[in-house]
């Protein structure tokens, strides 16, 4: 993590926070919660935040053993992924964001949702069928 954790907190909670510390923390692993998703993918879905913020916020996430990440097979793009340490979160994580969603307006913002977009699989290329990859040959 960026900054070496206190070795002791008054309170469970404050100790979660520290940890969870910032906004883009905790919208990573909202967005992580529904599924894996490459760096790109998390760059599209976070447009302010910078790219080296979100590295940083990546590599803070992983050392603390909540998000996980792999090369995908045959790429050099990695995936992230939420880590077994960050299972817990889940349900808080999406009562924080059902909580923004419900309560937006009360505060006179307007919020987006991200989530829907990215709840959906992935769209993955159809491959060549053989026999139109066969009619093209000369």
């Amino acid at each position: 993590m960026g900054n070496r954790l206190a070795k002791s907190f008054n309170c469970p909670t404050e100790f979660t926070l520290q940890v969870l510390g910032g906004k883009w923390k905790t919208v990573i692993l909202c967005f992580l919660k529904v599924r894996p998703l490459r760096y790109a993918e998390l760059r599209k879905l976070i447009p302010k935040l910078s790219d080296k913020m979100l590295s940083q916020r990546l590599r803070e996430l992983t050392d603390a053993g909540l998000v996980s990440h792999t090369k995908s097979d045959g790429n050099k793009a990695e995936v992230y992924a939420l880590a077994a340490r960050a299972g817990a979160l889940s349900r808080i994580l999406g009562e924080l964001y059902s909580w923004g969603d419900s309560n937006a307006a009360k505060f006179g913002v307007k919020v987006g949702r991200p989530l829907k977009v990215i709840e959906r699989p992935p769209v993955e290329p159809e491959p060549v069928s053989s026999q139109r990859a066969t009619a093209m040959e000369p």
